[in-house]
C-alpha cells in the first residue's frame, strides 16, 4: 500500500556523513549521562515495600497519590492491581524506617481519606531481588541482540547484521540516555519497552535490506549509493503509514493511559522515533561503508551462469 509515490530517488547516502555523525553525538551525550547520572530505577530493581489494598468501591488514584505526597512519599508507584477497587502499591526504600513502620504510615495516611480501606498484603522485596532482575533484564537484552545478528546474518549477509545491531542499539542507548538526563523512573516496564523497541526496530531495517537485495539483481549497473537510494525510497510510504500508525496507538496510551503506562509509552515514543532514523540513516550507510557488493548477495546466479557456459 503507498498514499504516495516519489518519482525520483532521494539521495540519503550523500548525508550519509552527516546523518552517522548526529547519531554518533547523541550517542556519546547518553552514554556521558547514563556515566554521570545513572539511571533512576524503580521498587523493582532497587527493592522496596509492596502493599495491596482494597476499597469497596472503585479506587481513587489520584487522591492516593496525594496521599503518599503529603507523607513525603513521591516516588511511590501507585496502581489498580486487577480491579478498579485494588490497589498495588510500591515505596522505595528508606533510610531509618522499617517496611512495618513504612507500611503502617500509609495505611493511616490512606484511612484520614478514606475509613473504608483494607489492607491485603505487604511484602518487602530486597535488594538482592532487584538485582536479579537487573542482570535477568541485561541478559535479555543481550540475548536479543545475539539472536537479531543471528537472523540477519542468515537470512542476508553478515554486513547487514554488523549494521542493523549497531543502529538497534544505538535506539536502545538513546532511550537509556533520556532516562538518566531527566531521571525518569526505570522500572520493569520500560525495560519490557526497551526490549519491543529492538523488534521494532529490526523490523524496518529487514524491510529496507530486502529491497536492498531484490535491487542488485534487477538494478545491475546501478552504484551501491544507488541502490540503497532506491530502496529507502520505494519503501518511504511504507514506513510512513507504519509507524505514523503504531505512534498514534503509543500516543494514546502516553496521554491517557495514566500513570502506569506512561514511562512505557514514553520508553516506546522516543525508541520509535530515533528507530525510524536509526534504521534508515544509520544502518543502512554502514552497511554501505563495510563494503557490501552485488557479488555478496547474488552469488547463486552466478553459479547458475558459469553451469550454464558449455
Amino acid at each position: 500500500m503507498e498514499l504516495f509515490r516519489i518519482k525520483h530517488d532521494i539521495p540519503f547516502m550523500s548525508y550519509g556523513r552527516l546523518t552517522t555523525s548526529i547519531s554518533l553525538v547523541t550517542f556519546i551525550l547518553a552514554i556521558f549521562f547514563l556515566a554521570t547520572k545513572g539511571l533512576n530505577f524503580g521498587v523493582d530493581f532497587t527493592g522496596g515495600t509492596v502493599m495491596e489494598v482494597a476499597y469497596p468501591h472503585p479506587a481513587d488514584i489520584t487522591k492516593i497519590r496525594k496521599s503518599m505526597d503529603s507523607i513525603g512519599l513521591n516516588e511511590a508507584s501507585v496502581q489498580n492491581f486487577g480491579t478498579s477497587h485494588d490497589v498495588l502499591i510500591r515505596l522505595p526504600v528508606k533510610k531509618g524506617v522499617t517496611s512495618a513502620k513504612l507500611s503502617e504510615s500509609v495505611l493511616t495516611a490512606l484511612k484520614k481519606d478514606d475509613d473504608a480501606v483494607t489492607m491485603r498484603r505487604i511484602e518487602f522485596v530486597g535488594p538482592q531481588v532487584g538485582e536479579e532482575l537487573y542482570d535477568n533484564g541485561a541478559m535479555a537484552l543481550l540475548l536479543v541482540s545475539l539472536g537479531i545478528m543471528g537472523y540477519l546474518a542468515l537470512r542476508f549477509e553478515w554486513r547487514f547484521a554488523v549494521s542493523a545491531i549497531i543502529a538497534n542499539m544505538h535506539d536502545v542507548v538513546i532511550i537509556l540516555g533520556f532516562f538518566a538526563f531527566f531521571q525518569w523512573e526505570f522500572n520493569l516496564t520500560v525495560l519490557a519497552a526497551v526490549l519491543a523497541v529492538l523488534g521494532y526496530s529490526v523490523n524496518e531495517s529487514v524491510v529496507v535490506f530486502d529491497r536492498v537485495r531484490e535491487n542488485f539483481r534487477k538494478m545491475r549497473k546501478a552504484s551501491v549509493a544507488e541502490i540503497i537510494d532506491n530502496a529507502i525510497t520505494r519503501t518511504m510510504s511504507r514506513t510512513i503509514i507504519t509507524h505514523a500508525m503504531t505512534q498514534t496507538m503509543v500516543l494514546s496510551m502516553l496521554f491517557f493511559g495514566g500513570e502506569v503506562l506512561h514511562n512505557f509509552a514514553l520508553a516506546l515514543t522516543i525508541g520509535i522515533l530515533f528507530g525510524i532514523y536509526s534504521s534508515v540513516l544509520v544502518a543502512s550507510p554502514i552497511v554501505m561503508w563495510l563494503g557490501i557488493s552485488r557479488d555478496d548477495l547474488v552469488k547463486v546466479e552466478k553459479k547458475e551462469a558459469a553451469d550454464a557456459t558449455p
